[in-house]
């Protein structure tokens, strides 16, 4: 029996475990690591009930588990030795480095919506810093967030006005092939910010023209404020660089909402997508048992 078979029937026949073994050891007795079809990315604190607060342990845990990426909104804000570090892990597991989140972000008043000019500068600032972090890391994709409307201005002005931030921010980029991804936010969680829409962000990056500037699809998010996911992920696809997962409600991991994440994973798959899925939720069950039903909701929702 293969691999994937074994963990097909035992893993999923069982919530827990088989014969008294955890997820880790029916992983280990079966030959290796889970063989995802996809790239999915944890994120630091998600297993620390088996790995510990340590990040590279962390690290190595996810890489055992069969995860091929990882994702850290917080990269930036570490010192650089930790990041080194970080950056040492991913690539002794052959890991790929996802998002981490590239500046400021202002959830409660404009900043590139508005035009200010020292609020620009202040944004490319923060993405030349985005440069030398991603080098550290060896990542290629940073969060970007356009921050808050701005009330006073009609929304065509406020759009330019984030389309000429984005085209400096690029320039910034392009020469490292690094990109930028746009994420449009929920009403609910993030009331009045600028970028909610996928269509929205789609038009923006048709209007920056830059392979430096994408969007980061959050399916948590998106189902949310607009529903219709195939058919709205059909129609940015060549504007979507990267994705971040959440069900609905309660932004946990797959099979714990209303998401049929088995059909959307499958979709994406079909599109001939590689890069990264950001597991960017949290744990619907707690302690070792809840890390270790996780593990076993991907790899259920990955079994198409």
């Amino acid at each position: 029996m293969n691999r994937r078979n074994f963990i097909q029937t035992s893993t999923l026949a069982a919530p827990m475990a088989v014969g008294g073994f955890s997820i880790k050891e029916i992983f280990n007795k079966s030959g290796g690591k889970h063989d995802f079809q996809l790239k999915y990315a944890p994120h630091l604190g998600m297993f620390k009930h088996h790995a510990g607060s340590d990040p590279v342990d962390q690290i190595n845990f996810m890489a055992e588990m069969g995860f091929r990426a990882f994702e850290d909104n917080g990269m930036s804000n570490r010192d650089v030795d930790v990041q080194k570090k970080m950056g040492d892990a991913l690539a002794k597991n052959g890991m790929d480095m996802g998002v981490f989140v590239a500046h400021k972000i202002y959830w409660n008043e404009p900043n590139l919506a508005g035009g200010d000019e020292d609020l620009r500068a202040e944004f490319l600032d923060y993405i030349k810093k985005s440069v030398e972090v991603a080098k550290r890391v060896n990542a290629k994709w940073m969060t970007v967030v356009p921050g808050h409307l701005d009330l006073r201005k009609e929304m065509g002005y406020q759009t330019q006005n984030v389309v000429e931030s984005l085209k400096q921010a690029s320039e910034i980029l392009e020469p490292h092939g690094l990109v930028m991804v746009l994420e449009p936010l929920n009403f609910m969680n993030h009331p009045g910010l600028f970028l909610t829409k996928s269509a929205q962000a789609y038009e923006i990056c048709k209007h920056v023209d830059s392979p430096s500037c994408k969007i980061l699809y959050d399916i948590y998010h998106q189902q949310i404020t607009e529903g219709n996911l195939i058919p709205n992920i059909e129609q940015s696809w060549d504007e979507i660089a990267y994705f971040q997962i959440g069900d609905n409600p309660g932004r946990k991991e797959p099979t714990t909402g209303e998401i049929n994440y088995k059909n959307v994973f499958k979709y994406i798959h079909s599109k001939g997508y590689n890069d990264i899925l950001g597991m960017e939720h949290g744990n619907f069950y707690e302690g070792k048992e809840g890390e270790e039903k996780l593990i076993q909701a991907y790899v259920e929702s990955d079994s198409f």
